[in-house]
């Protein structure tokens, strides 16, 4: 049998209280990075199809030691506190195949802004810069982490934890279904290929009626 997960923190509010204050988090990276150079983000879910900031060029990319996984809780964006959703996270292990946007030194403040806003207002990301594998040569770019040890690391979830979560969870962009379904179509349009994912929307697509 397989470990049912960790059901997620209880009790959390709409828009919970920050694990970590997010600000000193921004404020290291904006000192890693400098600001002299162009600005370099790795996306590998919802920042592929929409990534809510200004980029002058985009290349797929390959990094190593991290891999994509739909085990992150969402109580917010694709789900709710009472029905908790799903959003992909970076877990350490394997490899991972996404995307890579180039942001002008002069747009980056602002870029970084827009990002700490979307992905990192409870602080639940461990940033990195990560070594990127482009047709183009490598490049190190900012990647959100999740942690093992965070409190909205799911766990193993079984098949039947995953058909209740894609069947009912929705929250204020949507379904968790809709988001593993978008983030699949983009990486297919890229044709980048995620057997996990692909698994995971066949199996949550063959539990929806047909309307």
């Amino acid at each position: 049998m397989q470990p049912q997960g960790n059901p997620g923190p209880p009790g959390l509010d709409p828009m919970p209280k920050p694990l970590r204050d997010p600000k000193p988090m921004l404020d290291h990276v904006i000192a890693q990075w400098g600001g002299h150079q162009d600005l370099w983000v790795f996306g590998y879910g919802s920042l592929i199809w929409r990534p809510e900031f200004g980029f002058v060029e985009r290349h797929p990319a390959r990094v190593h030691g991290w891999h994509r996984a739909l085990k992150m809780w969402s109580r917010v964006n694709r789900g709710t506190v009472e029905n908790p959703g799903l959003v992909f996270g970076l877990l350490s292990g394997g490899s991972c195949r996404g995307m890579v946007f180039r942001v002008p030194a002069a747009d980056g403040l602002e870029a970084l802004g827009r990002l700490w806003l979307r992905e990192m207002p409870t602080g639940v990301y461990d940033p990195r810069w990560l070594d990127c594998a482009t047709a183009h040569g490598s490049v190190r770019a900012l990647a959100f982490t999740l942690s093992r040890r965070s409190p909205n690391f799911t766990g193993n979830l079984d098949e039947e934890r995953y058909r209740q979560i894609f069947a009912s969870a929705v929250g204020r962009y949507g379904s968790s279904l809709d988001y593993a379904q978008q983030t699949l179509l983009e990486l297919r349009r890229h044709s980048i290929h995620d057997a996990a994912l692909a698994r995971l929307v066949k199996l949550a697509e063959a539990g929806v009626p047909r309307k």
